[in-house]
């Protein structure tokens, strides 16, 4: 992966691409991975916004964002960003709101390109934390664990 930048967070590095004009995606590389200072401008205003996010975990993103997925996972996507900063919301609420199914939702959630700006982690199962990532242990549940409590949201 040709990473534009690549942020060293408390959780992991985000390794940060984008087309030039927007940013496309967001992974989580492991800690200790080298930082790489940003490449483009728009790569210098995601890290710099990121780093904004982290001191003050009620930062909203303002990026230019161009993730690549179905139309189904670009409204659920559009739906996240509408989930305010220190607050949840589970999975059957997300998809009585869009006309879907938990399933549905949680799979799109999963497909997410640019995690952390795009809050998937504010969504959670009805009865417990749910997954991330596509994952339901490990490493990813850790992280979402991290950027709850950052956010200072309610979780289980």
């Amino acid at each position: 992966m040709d990473y534009l930048a690549r942020f060293p967070v408390p959780f992991a590095v985000l390794g940060v691409v984008t087309d030039g004009v927007a940013l496309t995606s967001i992974d989580f590389l492991p800690l200790g991975t080298p930082a790489l200072a940003p490449q483009d401008e728009i790569s210098r205003q995601v890290c710099a916004q990121l780093q904004a996010y982290l001191d003050d975990p009620s930062f909203r993103f303002d990026l230019p964002l161009a993730p690549h997925g179905t139309v189904f996972q670009t409204r659920v996507w559009q739906a996240l960003r509408q989930i305010p900063g220190g607050s949840t919301q589970n999975y059957g609420e997300l998809a009585k709101r869009l006309g879907s199914a938990p399933r549905a939702v949680g799979q799109a959630c999963g497909a997410n390109p640019i995690p952390v700006v795009i809050p998937c982690h504010r969504v959670l199962a009805k009865s417990g934390l749910g997954g991330f990532m596509n994952s339901s242990g490990g490493e990813p549940l850790a992280i979402k664990r991290w950027l709850l409590q950052h956010e200072r949201c309610p979780h289980p």
